[in-house]
């Protein structure tokens, strides 16, 4: 039964494939269906792809709500595409080296079902993914125990209160936190519980905190960092509630980590499950407890328990194998100190013998005398130990062992029970590794997708690289750092820094300002960092940042002293680390071109306009299309001799580069023949032949060009010449427009030109407005500016200086039409001041 839905269309364009990821991730995350987002934000990813940027169409979708899952659908108007079916000697449309039919794969591969419906308008690719198994049930008692088999706990257990309002923050303190913590209540109250937890961030292998604090109840682990800077292990029971006036709120109680079983609720066991008849027992579940933890941390650290309970240890420990067999990874402690990091590796094989080997059982009466034996023990205080293999069908999957603080405390007997509680737990601790790993690479994929979509959208360099640190920075790692290198014969330079507290981000900057930069290495993967251990402290890596064969930055991961890095983060990292260095390497390039070309323009444009004696000059230039300074409209005022001035305006055909290097050729040539003394006509037919000359290269040109004689009485002597271009208007302090010139041809055309020049006198109050097709040519729909809602514009300015009869026609143009300029525009002013009285 449909018990909710949401809809929502995205149109054809590629920034709607990240709109509908984010659509559908918040939609089932406002619907609590946490554990499936990953999935269905890939899927729905694949499917609109094909959608808006395969089929060019719309696409609609539709997620509906069911008790059990969710299904979602896409549709898209392109009913013409045919299901991809396999013929005898094809291949399947399951395959990965096809182009075509990978958003099916994906949907058979991840959903629970999935199809594909047409229509005569339509066509719908669907999918539906069930939500896990969640036990529930009635309520249940444990059983009576031995006193020595009940959970540890301290003498005085201590319970933590906090309670968090509807925006994150803390609100209520009580004395066990101020005590477990570190913190006085003042200092908490207030500060977002995100400023203080260490939540896990591992991509797929959780909820992250704002989800769960959204959830109605939450249970798990995570950290909270104490008033010294440590990551305190909590285990934690959120509980959503509301007071008397409807407003919500979290009530959280936390105890340390090693004292879960306080808070812990028992999987519930279902009623008519009570009234069969008793089955035998389990010796997965004798061992590990009934019921078993339904996550990998929490099996894992179960079982360290009960391994050091058992054989009454001071330690305990458990190993996962990688997938190669040669190292082991730290995944459960108990009773070992915290430099034991997480997540640390030892080798398989640490010695010559048998005993040297996590492959066989061995017991050690003293690890004082075979140093080294066992890494993981090294200054502990530990002496004697047992170590057992993990093997699932043949294949050595972790190792678990105990060890105890006086040397001889076990024997082959203690091996053997260690064994044989191993084999019990070693196929559903790998089945639960194999579960947490595919969950990881799910959610890797998602990351990775939505990564690459943000650094696909900007080719800004120092964006890039805030990009860069906070798509790593709390997910990957704990603080980060991005060296940048100019070129090979560069040091690395420190660019970004950021940390997960804000606080700490100008101090981190400082302590790695005091190291020497990383050596740039071109080989591929994490490497670690050891100069940074004693300025920085706990684990550093370095990823190098490979774009276009060489090194173009370094990539610098930190984690606290406590936490070590895993490899399936490392991994990740290293991907996303390809990624982000082709997208810097990008914005290099771009950031270069457009300051090669800003240059290039900007020595096209004038390098500026004289003082005229007793006259008002103001230009006004805007160039059509992002990037461009200088297009097919330029304008030029210059001096020719004493008392004389000339000036242009004119209007390449096109816009852009090519436009713009006629615009250099006719601005340069204009001023060199003005200088020889050449007059307005002749000027202009040795431009024509000029632009012919250029061949294939030539465009054709309207040009104004004139000559300005400021006169003793306060007026202005004008002879122009009006090749082709939009006509001059004169605007008289009556308010009276009229034409300045008259049309004559344009050049770049034909070779003969027989052009002539006419006199204009402008009085005081007289304007003369010179303008590009820019101007006259802006329009909205089917209606157009034109020479006529110029002139009106022009008839408003009566009184007005030079500069701004132009400030208002440039905003009477700009307010035409609500679409942006798509051509250049060049507006050139002059206006001969009107005397003052007493002058």
């Amino acid at each position: 039964m449909i018990t909710a839905r949401a809809a929502a269309s995205f149109d054809p364009l590629g920034r709607s494939v990240a709109a509908a990821r984010a659509f559908v991730r918040d939609t089932l995350q406002g619907w609590g269906f946490a554990d499936i987002v990953d999935d269905a934000v890939v899927l729905t990813s694949e499917l609109v792809t094909n959608a808006v940027v395969h089929a060019g169409t719309r696409a609609e979708v539709l997620c509906l709500r069911a008790e059990d899952g969710v299904r979602v659908e896409v549709a898209d108007r392109y009913p013409e595409r045919e299901l991809p079916l396999r013929h005898p000697g094809e291949r399947p449309y399951a395959d990965p080296d096809r182009e075509s039919g990978r958003g099916l794969m994906l949907c058979a591969a991840l959903a629970t079902r999935w199809g594909v419906e047409y229509t005569a308008t339509h066509k719908h690719v669907w999918f539906r993914i069930d939500l896990p198994d969640r036990p529930v049930g009635t309520r249940s008692a444990g059983p009576v125990v031995p006193d020595q088999l009940l959970p540890l706990a301290d003498s005085r257990v201590r319970v933590a209160v906090l309670q968090i309002d509807a925006g994150d923050c803390v609100s209520a303190w009580n004395e066990d936190a101020e005590h477990v913590f570190g913190y006085a209540s003042e200092k908490v109250v207030g500060r977002p519980l995100a400023e203080l937890a260490a939540w896990p961030q591992t991509p797929g292998t959780g909820t992250g905190i704002a989800e769960a604090l959204r959830l109605s109840r939450w249970e798990g682990s995570y950290g909270i960092r104490g008033a010294d800077g440590r990551v305190i292990p909590v285990y934690a029971s959120h509980l959503r509630v509301r007071d008397a006036h409807g407003e919500p709120s979290i009530v959280c109680l936390l105890v340390h980590d090693d004292e879960r079983a306080l808070l812990q609720t028992p999987v519930r066991v279902p009623v008519s499950d009570q009234l069969t008849e008793p089955r035998p027992a389990d010796p997965f579940e004798v061992f590990i407890g009934s019921p078993a933890p339904d996550d990998l941390d929490g099996l894992l650290q179960r079982t360290v328990e009960r391994a050091r309970d058992m054989l009454e240890a001071d330690a305990a420990f458990l190993l996962l194998a990688t997938d190669d067999e040669t190292e082991l990874e730290v995944r459960a402690t108990t009773g070992l100190p915290s430099t034991r990091q997480r997540f640390a590796r030892v080798p398989v094989e640490a010695g010559t013998n048998r005993y040297g080997s996590a492959r066989m059982p061995a017991v050690h009466d003293d690890l004082a005398a075979v140093p080294g034996a066992v890494p993981l023990l090294e200054a502990t205080g530990m002496r004697s130990v047992v170590t057992v293999p993990l093997k699932v069908e043949g294949r050595l999957t972790g190792s678990l062992g105990v060890a105890a603080e006086v040397p001889g405390r076990y024997s082959n007997e203690e091996a053997l029970r260690l064994q044989f509680a191993a084999d019990r737990i070693a196929l559903a601790v790998e089945s639960a590794r194999l579960g947490e790993l595919e969950r990881l690479r799910r959610g890797s994929l998602s990351f990775l997708v939505e990564a690459s979509d943000l650094l696909a959208g900007t080719l800004d360099r120092d964006q890039t690289l805030a990009l860069m640190a906070q798509m790593t920075v709390p997910t990957l790692a704990t603080w980060c750092a991005v060296y940048t290198i100019a070129d090979q014969s560069s040091d690395p330079f420190l660019s970004y820094v950021l940390h997960e507290d804000e606080e700490r981000i100008d101090g981190l900057k400082e302590l790695l300002s005091r190291v020497s930069p990383p050596e740039p290495v071109r080989e591929a993967g994490a490497r670690p960092w050891p100069e940074t251990a004693l300025a920085v402290g706990g684990e550093t890596v370095i990823l190098p940042l490979l774009a276009r064969n060489r090194v173009i930055g370094l990539l610098t991961l930190g984690k606290p002293s406590e936490e070590h890095f895993r490899q399936e983060i490392l991994e990740l990292a290293e991907d996303l680390s390809r990624r982000a260095a082709l997208a810097l390497d990008n914005a290099r390039l771009y950031s270069e071109r457009t300051a090669i070309s800003r240059s290039l323009q900007r020595s096209l444009l004038p390098p500026g306009s004289p003082a005229i004696p007793g006259m008002e000059v103001e230009v006004i230039y805007r160039a059509a299309g992002e990037g461009n300074e200088v297009g097919g409209d330029f304008y030029d005022v210059f001096p020719i001799r004493d008392g004389a001035y000339g000036f242009a305006i004119g209007d390449v055909c096109g816009t852009g580069p090519e436009a713009a290097a006629v615009t250099g050729l006719a601005r340069h040539a204009l001023r060199l023949l003005a200088r020889e003394g050449l007059g307005g006509p002749a000027v202009l037919e040795r431009l024509n032949a000029a632009i012919l000359d250029e061949g294939a290269r030539s465009r054709f040109l309207t040009l104004l060009y004139g000559e300005l004689h400021p006169q003793p009485d306060g007026s202005a002597l004008m002879k122009v010449v009006c090749a082709g271009h939009p006509l001059p208007l004169r605007l008289r302090p009556n308010g009276e427009v009229v034409p300045a010139a008259d049309p004559q041809p344009l050049l770049g055309v034909i070779e003969d030109l027989d052009l002539y020049e006419q006199t204009v006198t402008l009085d005081a109050g007289d304007v003369l407005l010179c303008v590009t097709d820019g101007v006259t040519e802006r329009r909205e729909g089917t209606r157009m500016l034109g020479d006529d809602g110029l002139a009106e514009v022009l008839t408003t300015c009566t009184g007005l200086t030079a500069g701004a009869v132009a400030a208002r026609v440039l905003r009477a143009v700009e307010r035409f039409a609500a679409e942006p300029a798509s051509d250049d525009m060049a507006i050139l002013a002059f206006r001969v001041p009107q005397q003052r009285e007493g002058d």
